[in-house]
């Protein structure tokens, strides 16, 4: 097919995320992608900068995970996780219980970032019932916080975040405010209070408490400090309640450390893994537990923890993550997430992005860079400034953000910084008729 016919079909027949089947956005039709770059069936390159959906770490295409994927596809492409285990499974559970905190190599192999989710849900719930709490079937998650789309995982969402229209579809669970001391600034004394009054007035209810630790993503792009953790970590020991720790965005370095809670000292009982898990090749969730969880899940009734994907720990998928684990074995990442760190902070200083009366404020957390703005500029806008600065950006709600592939150079992020001013500069949209673009 011809890039027009592509697009001709596409426009017919698909459905993009958050967008209009009968008027729908802007959208380019990809023909291959390599490294930083994104190249469209008429030949155009742009240079990726959020890293296909946060999750490309190694950049597209990576030979070592491309061959490892091709390699098992010869073999099997999947077999049923339920009675069989294999070699890409058992290869790559060894190699993530070297990158997972103390104590939790017990992990379940998921579809994606949102059925790790649902699972650690589940983790929390059963947990309880296997220590004699039937009635905790109820969970506390932050006001700001992105979990996934699944129904579960919306639940646990900001609950006036995108997505309003399914209140009625999602189970209820109990919001904290959103941590209000901001990563590297002072610690706001009450910041949890709020999570701790909950936590006391709905005891015997709560079974779980997540959050994203350190960097609140698609609901709030918002940083905050780490003592938050520690105070959650406090709050749930006292009340033997899991504290599950959504590192799916955040993980892997993507805001510096390893993991975005190494920052606070403290582990979760339960921690959600997913997007750079497999190098952005493949989908791929897991959801590690806690010996602790893990042991009374077994030790209850019924002993089985009751979730079973028919993909769960697809081979190819996990052939394809541990070369990806692999490659951040071979060390150096937190180098060049420094060096990224430090090219976004010097570029957007000499941008004067954080002078333009559009942008509220600027924040950058190792490979993370927001300009927050007042409004974005239309659709048509936004695809136009992408085909000339050469630069792939998806800005949306209040936010014009970068969360690139970790193997950008500092020449690559002045190209991005460049861009996700030169659409910060431009006129904001005109108010939508319905509730608009969101992530």
């Amino acid at each position: 097919m011809d890039a027009e016919h592509i697009l001709l079909c596409d426009r017919r027949h698909l459905w993009h995320p958050y967008a209009s089947l009968r008027n729908p956005p802007p959208v380019f039709a990809a023909a291959r992608a390599h490294g930083m770059a994104i190249e469209l069936a008429d030949g155009t390159e742009l240079l990726d900068g959020i890293a296909n959906w946060w999750s490309a770490a190694h950049g597209h295409g990576n030979p070592e995970i491309t061959a490892a994927m091709r390699r098992q596809a010869e073999k099997m492409p999947h077999v049923m996780f339920g009675g069989f285990t294999h070699e890409p499974a058992a290869a790559l559970a060894e190699r993530l219980a070297e990158f997972l905190p103390g104590g939790m190599a017990n992990v379940f192999l998921a579809d994606s970032g949102s059925i790790a989710v649902e699972v650690a849900a589940k983790m929390a719930v059963q947990y309880q019932t296997a220590k004699g709490r039937p009635g905790r079937t109820r969970l506390l998650a932050l006001k700001g916080g992105y979990h996934g789309d699944t129904a579960g995982a919306m639940a646990l969402s900001d609950p006036d975040g995108m997505h309003t229209l399914f209140r009625g579809l999602m189970p209820h669970h109990f919001f904290a405010e959103k941590p209000r001391s901001p990563f590297g600034g002072g610690w706001i004394e009450g910041d949890a209070a709020s999570a701790a009054e909950i936590l006391d007035r709905h005891d015997g209810e709560i079974a779980g408490v997540f959050c994203e630790p350190v960097f609140q993503a698609a609901n709030a792009m918002w940083f905050y400090h780490p003592q938050y953790l520690r105070e959650l970590r406090t709050l749930c020991s006292a009340r033997d309640i899991p504290l599950v720790f959504d590192e799916i965005a955040a993980g892997f370095y993507r805001t510096g450390t390893l993991w975005a809670h190494d920052r606070s000292g403290i582990r979760p009982d339960i921690m959600c893994i997913g997007k750079a898990l497999s190098g952005g090749h493949v989908t791929l969730g897991a959801t590690a537990a806690s010996d602790a969880v893990a042991d009374a899940i077994s030790a209850g009734r019924p002993a089985a923890f009751m979730h079973g994907p028919t993909y769960m720990a697809n081979p190819i998928a996990c052939a394809a993550a541990e070369a990806s684990l692999s490659l951040f074995a071979k060390g150096g990442t937190a180098a060049k997430v420094a060096a990224i760190e430090s090219a976004f902070k010097a570029s957007i200083a000499r941008s004067g992005a954080g002078k333009l009366e559009n942008v509220r404020a600027t924040r950058v957390l190792g490979a993370v860079a927001v300009l927050e703005v007042e409004a974005l500029p239309s659709q048509k806008d936004i695809a136009r400034t992408i085909l000339e600065t050469g630069v792939w950006l998806r800005p949306f709600g209040n936010w014009i953000y970068s969360i690139p592939p970790l193997i950008a150079t500092a020449a690559d992020i002045d190209r991005i910084v460049e861009a996700m001013t030169a659409l910060a500069a431009l006129p904001p949209a005109p108010p939508p008729a319905d509730p608009g673009f969101h992530e």
